[in-house]
C-alpha cells in the first residue's frame, strides 16, 4: 500500500467529502464527472487541503491525522503535484523552474532525460511567464518528476498537449511506471489514458467512492 485515505472528511459547497479509499504501489486512476471532488483529493494528499476528520497516510507515514493533531507540511511530504492551474515560478527561467528543489549531481542523468523525452530543451532559456499552456504543463510535469517523489499526483497533465507528445508522454510515464517505480494518482477525464496507464480506479461522485476496482472492469 503506497496511500491509504481513512474516513477523510471536508465539507465543500453542495456536498461533504467522504472519502475511504487504499492504493497499491503502480498507477490508480480517479475518475468522475465535473465537479465530484477529484481535485480536492488530490489537494488533500498534497497537503493544501487539510481535512476536518480522518487519517492520510502515504507510504505507511501519516500525514495527516486530525484526532492525533497531525498535519505534514506540502513541502515535507515527499509528494510531486502537477495542478490542472500552472504553478510555475514565472520570474525564473524554465531551467530554474525545473530544476527546483533538484539536489545532488547524481540527479542530472534523469533531469536530461526528463528534458529530452519532454522536448523542453528549446524552452530552457526562457521565461516561464512567457510560456504558451501546453509549454507550461510540460514544464510543470518535469518539475514534478525530477525530484523523485515517493507519490506523484496527476491533475489532467496531458491537457493542453498536442497528439504526438501525448502519446509520447503517456509513454514516459508507463517508464517511469515501471522502470522507476514511482507510484502515481492520476485524474484525468479520458478513460483512453486510464487504460493506457494505469491499474486500478477509483470512481468518484458527489464527494464519494462509487467503484473501485481493475481499470477494465469500473470503466467497462
Amino acid at each position: 500500500m503506497i496511500l491509504s485515505l481513512q474516513r477523510v472528511r471536508l465539507p465543500l459547497a453542495h456536498f461533504e467529502l467522504d472519502m475511504s479509499f487504499e492504493a497499491q504501489a503502480g498507477a490508480t486512476g480517479i475518475f468522475g464527472p465535473s465537479g465530484a471532488g477529484k481535485t480536492t483529493v488530490l489537494e488533500l494528499i498534497a497537503g493544501i487541503r487539510r481535512p476536518t476528520s480522518g487519517r492520510i497516510v502515504i507510504d505507511h507515514s501519516a500525514v495527516d491525522d486530525v484526532g492525533a493533531g497531525t498535519h505534514v507540511r506540502p513541502r515535507d511530504r515527499q509528494v510531486g503535484y502537477v495542478p490542472q492551474g500552472e504553478s510555475l515560478f514565472p520570474h525564473m527561467t524554465v531551467e530554474r523552474n525545473i530544476r527546483f528543489g533538484v539536489r545532488g549531481d547524481d540527479a542530472e542523468p534523469f533531469v536530461q532525460r526528463v528534458v529530452d523525452v519532454l522536448e523542453i530543451t528549446p524552452l530552457l532559456p526562457r521565461g516561464a511567464s512567457a510560456l504558451s499552456g501546453g509549454e507550461a504543463k510540460r514544464v510543470a510535469l518535469a518539475r514534478a518528476l525530477v525530484t523523485s517523489p515517493r507519490l506523484l499526483l496527476l491533475d489532467e497533465p496531458l491537457a493542453g498537449l498536442d497528439r504526438p507528445l501525448h502519446s509520447r508522454v503517456i509513454e514516459f510515464l508507463i517508464r517511469v511506471r515501471d522502470d522507476l517505480r514511482v507510484p502515481m494518482i492520476y485524474v484525468t477525464h479520458d478513460p483512453a489514458e486510464l487504460r493506457q496507464l494505469v491499474f486500478d480506479v477509483i470512481a468518484i461522485d458527489r464527494g464519494n467512492v462509487v467503484g473501485h476496482g481493475p481499470v477494465t472492469e469500473v470503466l467497462a
